[in-house]
């Protein structure tokens, strides 16, 4: 009896929980320290006078109290960076993480995620909390630590279980913007210096339970039990098995299944990065928010991303189970209600003026329904080919994560010099719109959930080998 009742303690809380709460805290470190300069640099560069006094022209909001100090002056940034270096800066930490996001992915496949991701999380820890000293050295080493940091997290997803740990992103991000606002508004540790500070600090200290708690493979982890093992073992056709698969290049580059995820990769990170990097800059120069209250509004929307995907994942999960759904119908549906949805909101935000209140309900809508996803094309590169989802994801998060230094320099060379006006940001939000509903449409043709052959190139070709040898044999009948 008493062995029983430890098996069943052990089974409440089991290794795959720790790995999943680690992963999750993880990923909400990575995305903190990557979404912290969207709301630092409003504080660095602060409201210049054409920001200030936006009620000057008709195209303009006016400000209405909201965008200044407590005195009533505008408030000033330490530096003196127009929209185009702003666009540059906040599109720099991409640079990096486009180029080795693909070398991320394969060395996860052969060194292991826990490595892969745990030491990339502690360097761009480190990374942050120089950052202050970096951004008053000169705007140059700024770029190149930003830059660093990116090739530090390089393809997170790759090495992390991204489908149990996923809403780590949007929590991050929600932390990173709200928390972000009101340090950047306090005094503690400089004001915007205390955001690379805390943030910095807190990835430091989540990498010593990581490297403590975390192994690669359930069969060498010294604290599973038997049942999770077997449970874990009994999943194997779905995950990554232990042995090392080459890649079929050909294969793989001419798979339309493929091509529907790098399709997806561009469009969904093209609207993502536009929100994350554009939006605190949005609020401030259009509507005119302060550096605390754009904080916490900035991560509103992405409260509502992080509740519309476990909603919704549990939504279709159940309508799976009861076979109300295919799997095809559940990637489908998620991925149209996450990326046309919000393109019809995309629009319906030319439309909203100056109106603050609608500008975030839409705001919020558009954001929102995008946590779709994560029961849609986000786990496409683990269905059709689960022993090379790293080096996939690793190849579709280059061309997704290249939008993260597109996205800003489009915005900033259409709002540059007419930043405080609601016709340049129409024009950001309609060609945010424009791509989040051509891409769906493309991955609608091109998707699949069936495993392809070659995701396991050697059992290919020991079949097709068979197949020659059995027709020799019949042929020399």
């Amino acid at each position: 009896m008493a062995p029983r009742l430890e098996a069943e303690g052990r089974e409440r809380w089991a290794a795959r929980h720790t790995l999943a709460l680690l992963g999750f805290l993880g990923l909400a470190v990575e995305y903190s320290l990557r979404v912290n300069l969207s709301i630092a640099i409003v504080a660095m560069v602060g409201a210049r006078e054409g920001n200030a006094t936006a009620n000057s022209t008709q195209d303009a909001c006016p400000v209405r109290g909201n965008g200044t100090d407590s005195g009533g002056n505008p408030v000033r940034g330490e530096f003196a960076w127009d929209e185009e270096t702003q666009g540059l800066i906040l599109g720099s930490f991409f640079y990096g993480y486009t180029c080795t996001n693909f070398l991320g992915g394969r060395l996860a496949e052969y060194l292991g995620g826990r490595l892969v991701f745990g030491l990339g999380s502690s360097a761009a820890s480190v990374l942050a909390l120089l950052s202050p000293l970096c951004a008053r050295t000169s705007t140059g080493l700024f770029v190149a630590s930003r830059v660093l940091t990116g090739v530090s997290q390089t393809d997170i997803k790759g090495a992390t279980d991204h489908n149990s740990s996923s809403s780590g992103m949007q929590f991050g991000t929600i932390v990173g913007l709200t928390l972000g606002g009101w340090l950047c508004n306090s005094e503690f540790l400089g004001g915007w210096s205390s955001v690379f500070y805390v943030f910095g600090g807190v990835g430091l200290v989540w990498g010593l339970p990581w490297f403590l708690l975390i192994h690669d493979r359930p069969e060498g982890h010294p604290r599973i039990s038997r049942r999770e093992l077997g449970y874990i073992q009994g999943q194997q056709d779905t995950v990554k098995g232990v042995e090392r698969v080459p890649i079929p290049w050909r294969a793989v580059l001419t798979s339309p299944p493929m091509w529907s995820c790098a399709v997806m990769a561009f469009g969904g990170s093209f609207a993502f990065y536009t929100f994350l990097t554009e939006m605190p800059t949005y609020l401030a120069d259009i509507q005119h928010f302060n550096v605390k209250s754009n904080g916490l509004l900035s991560g509103l929307p992405f409260v509502c991303m992080l509740c519309a995907s476990l909603a919704w994942g549990v939504l279709v999960d159940r309508l799976l189970a009861a076979k109300c759904l295919s799997l095809k119908a559940v990637r489908r549906i998620s991925t149209g209600v996450a990326h046309y949805v919000a393109a019809l909101a995309l629009v319906a935000m030319c439309f909203v003026d100056c109106n603050s209140s609608a500008a975030m309900v839409v705001l919020c809508v558009s954001v929102g329904v995008s946590g779709c996803a994560y029961s849609g094309n986000a786990l496409t590169e683990q269905d059709i080919a689960p022993n090379l989802a790293g080096t996939l994801t690793g190849i579709t998060n280059t061309i997704g994560s290249a939008t993260g230094f597109l996205a800003p320099a489009l915005a900033g060379a259409v709002t540059m010099n007419n930043n405080s006006s609601i016709h340049a940001w129409r024009e950001v939000f309609l060609m945010t719109a424009g791509v989040v509903t051509v891409t769906p449409s493309l991955y609608m043709v091109l998707m699949s959930v069936e495993v392809q052959p070659w995701n396991d190139p050697e059992k290919v070709k020991a079949e097709n080998k068979l197949k020659i040898e059995n027709g020799f044999a019949h042929d020399s009948r």
